[in-house]
């Protein structure tokens, strides 16, 4: 059989939903040929831990941790928070605080930072991964990013043991969404370019898990149009199985839109917010479900609207306990942040067959899926929505549709591709 490395930064026990590309395709790829091994950091110190995702690692996956200098521990002296203290991911760049300490934290991070925050474990991976591939054979390597320093790991091992390399962008690098409305100084930027152009070149095969990034890319880097794949983030149909008794249906007098994953400034349908509050102000009982972090600048906007009373904030839930309320929710919430944008939550959704709103501006992507699976209507963000409440019973997932984005599908996939370079 041939071996893979893969090196990503999230990992279990990591409980953040980044994992879950890496953690099923690597589950799925021996039954395709193909044995995986894992480069990882020592120990996430940002994310949330859920220990659950370690049950699915097999006992022939040989994971390798490497320490990591991490400037977060920073972030929290600068705003007084201790070293064990959970930081909020949609507070760290939110624009709503002005504090000295928070500015200057973001300064940091967005110019002397590069690629990422997390390239304090550049030297510790490279150095990890040396020693490990100077004992074990490899025939490939796949990097996951971001953090996209772990491109810039796959590309160092690559070069130093002639492997061909296979980055795998869950985002863009240079100018992902969570540089909007931060200023980068043009030297930043210059070495930024440098080295995403740097790793597109020396790639065997480049893969993006949307279409619409994936065709940016080609127009900004020619050069990798007949290298670049499109392999979506997909869903884990083993998680959606009801035979264990883990789903907990309950008939509730309220109907629930539920929101899973981080929602950031920038993903504010404040419009859709004062739709809510005028259903409710007829009569009908609707309640606000939100799984994971919430920005500053959402709560605000959920307050303004008068929906406080009628919104609940579950915080971090373990990813079993997320599904569960997914699938006893009515309604399914989901925010892209830019057009190049289709969210990894979005294929949960399809699959949990609930009506979905999605919010996104010039996103024609996730409002093809939608269409196609006829699940849900995709709107702006200064929309109000007011349109999906009377359509959603029109909407009947189709779900041969829906599983084309099954992972046991899009790990063979990767297999192929890996195939056709290591013949």
């Amino acid at each position: 059989m041939k071996k893979v490395l893969f090196v990503t930064y999230y990992w279990p026990p990591s409980g953040k939903a980044s994992i879950h590309w890496p953690l099923k395709i690597i589950k799925h790829l021996p039954s395709f040929g193909w044995q995986p091994s894992v480069l990882t950091v020592d120990e996430d110190t940002f994310s949330q831990k859920d220990e659950t995702f370690s049950n699915e690692i097999s006992s022939e996956t040989k994971v390798v941790r490497a320490k990591s200098i991490e400037p977060f521990d920073i972030y929290r002296k600068l705003i007084g928070k201790s070293k064990e203290d959970q930081l909020i991911a949609s507070e760290t760049i939110s624009i709503k605080n002005k504090s000295f300490s928070h500015r200057l934290s973001i300064w940091i991070r967005m110019n002397l930072f590069i690629p990422d925050a997390r390239v304090g474990w550049y030297f510790p991976a490279v150095k990890a991964g040396k020693e490990f591939l100077q004992e074990e054979k490899v025939d490939a390597i796949v990097s996951i990013g971001p953090p996209h320093t772990s491109h810039l790991i796959g590309k160092k091992l690559s070069s130093n043991f002639n492997l061909p390399h296979f980055p795998v962008f869950i985002d863009p690098w240079v100018d992902i969404s969570y540089y909007r409305n931060f200023k980068r100084s043009r030297l930043t930027l210059d070495i930024d370019n440098h080295l995403e152009k740097s790793v597109l070149q020396k790639a065997a095969s480049v893969i993006f898990v949307t279409d619409t990034m994936k065709k940016d890319y080609e127009s900004k880097y020619p050069f990798i149009q007949t290298k670049s794949k499109l392999l979506y983030w997909g869903y884990s149909e083993e998680d959606f199985r009801m035979d264990d008794g883990r789903w907990k249906m309950e008939d509730g007098k309220e109907e629930v839109i539920l929101h899973a994953g981080n929602i950031f400034d920038y993903q504010n349908p404040k419009f859709f917010w004062q739709t809510i509050k005028k259903k409710i102000d007829n009569g009908r009982k609707i309640k606000i479900v939100f799984i994971g972090t919430v920005s500053p600048e959402i709560k605000q906007s959920i307050t303004v609207a008068g929906l406080d009373p009628f919104t609940e904030y579950k915080g971090f839930l373990l990813y079993k306990e997320m599904l569960n309320e997914m699938v006893k929710a009515n309604y399914l919430l989901v925010c892209a942040t830019e057009p190049r944008h289709v969210p990894g939550k979005l294929f949960e959704y399809l699959r949990a067959g609930k009506p979905i709103i999605a919010f996104g501006d010039g996103n024609e992507e996730v409002k093809k899926i939608l269409t196609e699976a006829n699940a849900g209507m995709m709107f702006g963000y200064d929309e109000s929505a007011e349109e999906f409440f009377s359509n959603y019973s029109s909407f009947k997932t189709n779900m041969e549709y829906v599983k084309r984005f099954e992972r046991k599908r899009i790990s063979e996939e990767l297999s192929s591709l890996i195939d056709k370079t290591c013949v």
